[in-house]
């Protein structure tokens, strides 16, 4: 919208160019009040569930940090359960059937 304004206060004559200036000026200044305006909290009462109108960038990096130690453990533990059949195959290589099953 502001972006058509300047395009016709460039076609249109300098006498109407004073005009088409101020009102881009104007519409250039609600756009930064309501700029300014969706960045704030509203005030809303603390409660389980409320819901905010922010959203933290830190508290998804920490639930995917969460996550990841997760899938740590689970690799962790396909690691020793593969480790322990290494560990089986070479004190008796003649368990190798019963050891895969």
């Amino acid at each position: 919208s502001a972006f058509q304004v300047a395009r016709a206060a460039r076609i249109l004559p300098a006498s109407t160019t004073r005009l088409f200036s101020s009102l881009a000026l104007q519409a250039q200044q609600r756009m930064q009040i309501e700029k300014v305006q969706s960045h704030m909290l509203p005030a809303v009462a603390a409660g389980l569930g409320a819901p905010l109108s922010k959203r933290n960038a830190g508290v998804s990096v920490l639930g995917c940090a969460i996550a990841m130690v997760a899938v740590g453990g689970c690799a962790q533990g396909i690691g020793q359960l593969f480790a322990a059949l290494v560990v089986g195959m070479a004190r008796n290589p003649s368990m190798k059937e019963d050891l895969f099953t």
